[in-house]
């Protein structure tokens, strides 16, 4: 049966958001609906907002959400009513040939919910990631949900559904950072602070945080960083964590802005036979030159994290444990709890820099 609730939407390119009734639809087989209780703010919502994805307009936004379960559809074994679970855009098929290589992190056919919300006129809204859960409920696939400790803070353990995923992941499942390396993060926003602290806890020893922002580089050092670097203050970047690394170069180097400027810092900021990790998004303009002989002449891999290169299933209730046992502060990155209604204030504050994360309280 259909149903209705409050929803934060994006009617047109660049305008600010509005909060209106949407319609949820009838469940499908595989659907499942589930109460909000709390979504973080992210940048990939102001994208959808201003048109850095696409212009399938109108978006319902919200993604990065926990909450309970409220109904499931007939054929629904993963989750059960009453179930605390955490949202999540990569809900992997089990079939296609990323999947069957034993790489389901590379889905090629992830599930979303088998019809749209829409507005009350009908017409139909795109999710955000699949998700939208800037909203009182969402329906998503069942996949899509997964089952953590229900005594963990939705606020804090929710934001594991996108960028404090895509950082940790960047660090541990993509760097593959292990004990005793040395790791370089550019850009010390929420993603870059996310890789931090899943260095810290894979047991690097240095770890470099570059940025131009000195109330991000303190942020870093609290979630792990063991030394800073001012962007804006130094002339050459690269010389700045060699000199931090014995002059070789960080074992693993992470650019979480994702410009051409910082992936070639990054390139040439590792060492020898070094990683450098591309988790920062890149816009389509950008193009990078950089002589074709460097590549050659440098070992080690590049390479991109997709989602922090996750499995949900594997890695949600991990971190959610970790972070209970009081070893990951993932507490640090929920910088202030807000109402629905205070979302294009939340996105000025993220493109100034005031916080690692707004996180809607529903």
């Amino acid at each position: 049966m259909t149903e209705k609730v409050r929803g934060v939407v994006s009617m047109s390119k660049g305008a600010p958001t509005e909060l209106v009734t949407i319609v949820l639809p009838d469940l499908g087989p595989n659907d499942v609906k589930v109460d909000i209780q709390t979504c973080g703010v992210c940048h990939t919502d102001l994208a959808y907002r201003d048109g850095g994805i696409n212009d399938e307009y109108p978006f319902l936004l919200g993604h990065e959400a926990a909450g309970v379960v409220a109904e499931v559809g007939s054929d629904v074994t993963h989750v059960e009513v009453g179930d605390f679970v955490i949202l999540n855009w990569r809900a992997v098929c089990g079939e296609c040939r990323a999947c069957k290589r034993g790489r389901p992190w590379y889905c090629f056919n992830t599930h979303n919910a088998s019809a749209p919300m829409t507005l009350e006129d009908g017409t139909e809204l795109t999710a955000a990631l699949g998700i939208g859960a800037f909203a009182d409920k969402t329906v998503v696939h069942e996949g899509q949900c997964t089952k953590v400790a229900a005594d963990a803070d939705p606020a804090v353990v929710g934001l594991l559904g996108c960028g404090v995923m895509a950082g940790l992941g960047a660090a541990v499942n993509t760097g593959g950072v292990t004990r005793g390396d040395s790791v370089a993060v550019i850009g010390c926003g929420g993603v870059g602070d996310a890789a931090i602290a899943g260095a810290r806890l894979a047991g690097a020893t240095t770890i470099i945080a570059v940025d131009r922002d000195p109330r991000k580089l303190q942020w870093a050092t609290e979630l792990g960083a063991t030394h800073t670097i001012n962007d804006s203050e130094v002339d050459d970047v690269v010389a700045e964590i060699k000199e931090l690394t014995d002059g070789n170069g960080a074992d693993v180097v992470i650019d979480a802005v994702g410009r051409p400027e910082t992936y070639r810092n990054a390139f040439y900021a590792r060492d020898l036979a070094g990683v450098v990790v591309l988790v920062g998004v890149p816009t389509p303009d950008k193009t990078l030159e950089m002589p074709l002989v460097d590549f050659f002449s440098h070992g080690g891999a590049l390479k991109s994290s997709w989602y922090g290169d996750c499995l949900p299933e594997r890695d949600f209730p991990m971190y959610v444990d970790l972070y209970q046992q009081g070893r990951l502060p993932l507490e640090k990155f929920v910088t202030e709890r807000i109402g629905i209604d205070a979302i294009e204030s939340a996105f000025h504050k993220m493109e100034s820099g005031e916080v690692l994360r707004s996180v809607v309280v529903l």
